[in-house]
C-alpha cells in the first residue's frame, strides 16, 4: 500500500495531478482545495495517500495534511458516500469548515459539494456527529476545545461546553445541542451555564 508519496507536480488539471517522483509519474485524486494548493506548490512536495483497489483498476487519492485524509477516510464510511463524492465535499469545506458542519448539523453546509444532494448530506451529518471528535486531526483542525474556534461561531470552553454536555445529557442529541447553543450565543445571550441552557431550550422549542 502506498501511504505517501514525495516529488514534484508537473501537471494538475481536473482535480488529478501529476507527480513525478524520481521519474515515475504518480496519477493522483486530489480535491479542488488540495489541487490549488499542490499546483502552486515550490519544486518537491509531500503528499499523503489512500489506496483503492477494484478488479480493474487501482486509484490512489492524495491529501495536503492528515486532518484531510481523516476527513476523506469517515466521509466514505457513511452509506452512499464514495470517495468522488467524499471528495467534492472536501473541495468545498476543509477538514475544519466540515467539522463545524457536522457538528452544528447544517446539512446545507454538505450540499453545496457537486453530486451531493440533501439526503447524502443529511446522511454525513447524522452518522458522523458522534464520530467525528473521536478524530484527533479532525478535532484539532478547528483550533479550539470541543470542536470550536476560539469566535463566536463555535463552542468554546466554559459555560458554553458545560450547557452542551448538560443538554446531551438530558438527551438531546449533540449536534441539535451544539447548533442551539451557537444561535443563543449569537443572539447575544449571558455566557453563563444556566442563562446559555434556557435559550437553547427555547432554540429547540421546548
Amino acid at each position: 500500500m502506498i501511504a505517501q508519496l514525495r516529488g514534484s507536480v508537473v501537471h494538475a488539471d481536473n482535480q488529478i495531478i501529476i507527480l513525478d517522483v524520481q521519474g515515475v509519474g504518480y496519477a493522483v485524486h486530489v480535491s479542488g482545495r488540495s489541487q490549488s494548493q499542490l499546483a502552486t506548490a515550490p519544486d518537491m512536495v509531500t503528499v499523503l495517500t489512500e489506496m483503492q483497489v477494484r478488479e480493474d483498476s487501482m486509484t490512489l487519492f492524495g491529501f495536503v495534511d492528515a486532518a484531510e485524509r481523516d476527513a476523506f477516510r469517515l466521509l466514505i464510511t457513511v452509506q452512499g458516500v464514495g470517495a468522488k463524492a467524499a471528495m467534492a465535499i472536501l473541495s468545498v469545506l476543509d477538514p475544519a469548515a466540515l467539522t463545524q458542519a457536522i457538528v452544528a448539523g447544517d446539512k446545507a453546509m454538505v450540499a453545496r459539494a457537486d453530486g451531493v444532494g440533501p439526503k447524502i448530506a443529511q446522511r454525513v451529518v447524522n452518522e458522523l456527529s458522534e464520530k467525528i471528535g473521536k478524530i484527533p486531526n479532525l478535532a484539532n483542525a478547528v483550533g479550539g476545545v470541543e470542536f470550536g474556534m476560539a469566535d463566536a461561531g463555535m463552542i468554546e470552553a466554559g459555560a458554553s461546553q458545560d450547557a452542551l454536555s448538560a443538554l446531551v445529557n438530558l438527551g438531546y442529541a449533540r449536534a441539535e445541542a451544539h447548533g442551539a447553543i451557537v444561535r443563543a450565543q449569537r443572539a447575544g445571550v449571558a455566557a453563563d451555564v444556566s442563562s446559555l441552557i434556557a435559550a437553547a431550550l427555547r432554540e429547540m422549542g421546548t
